[in-house]
C-alpha cells in the first residue's frame, strides 16, 4: 500500500468541484494527505440520487470502518441522495493504490 499502513480514510468535498474525492490521511497530522483519488469516489446513478429535492446530487455524510465485522478494509460510507434519501456504499480498500494520486510525501508535516 504505497508503503504506509492506512491509519484514517477520509471523503472530503473538493471545494473547486464540490465532488467526493476519497482521501487517505496521516491519523497523528490529518493535515497529511497520503492519497487522493483523481476521480470523485460518489457520483448521481441511480433513479433516487438523480430526482428529489435537489436532484443530481449526492454528498457523503458519514464513514464506518467495519472492523465489528473482522474486515479492517471495508468501509461503509453513508450518503445523502438528491436531498431525499439516505444511502450506503460499500468501499472495500486495495491493497495497492495507484502511484500516480499519492499527494503528500512519506514523512512530510
Amino acid at each position: 500500500m504505497s508503503g504506509f499502513k492506512l491509519k484514517r480514510l477520509g471523503i472530503i468535498m473538493e471545494p473547486e468541484s464540490g465532488n467526493p474525492l476519497e482521501k487517505i490521511l496521516n491519523k497523528e497530522h490529518p493535515q497529511i494527505i497520503h492519497y487522493r483519488s483523481k476521480e470523485s469516489v460518489l457520483t448521481p446513478e441511480l433513479p433516487q440520487e438523480r430526482r428529489g429535492v435537489i436532484p443530481n446530487v449526492v454528498f457523503p455524510t458519514g464513514i464506518d470502518r467495519r472492523d465489528d465485522l473482522g474486515l479492517p478494509d471495508r468501509y461503509d460510507i453513508y450518503y445523502g441522495m438528491a436531498d431525499s434519501r439516505i444511502g450506503v456504499a460499500r468501499f472495500d480498500l486495495p491493497d495497492i493504490l495507484p502511484p500516480e494520486c499519492v499527494a503528500d510525501a512519506p514523512g512530510a508535516i
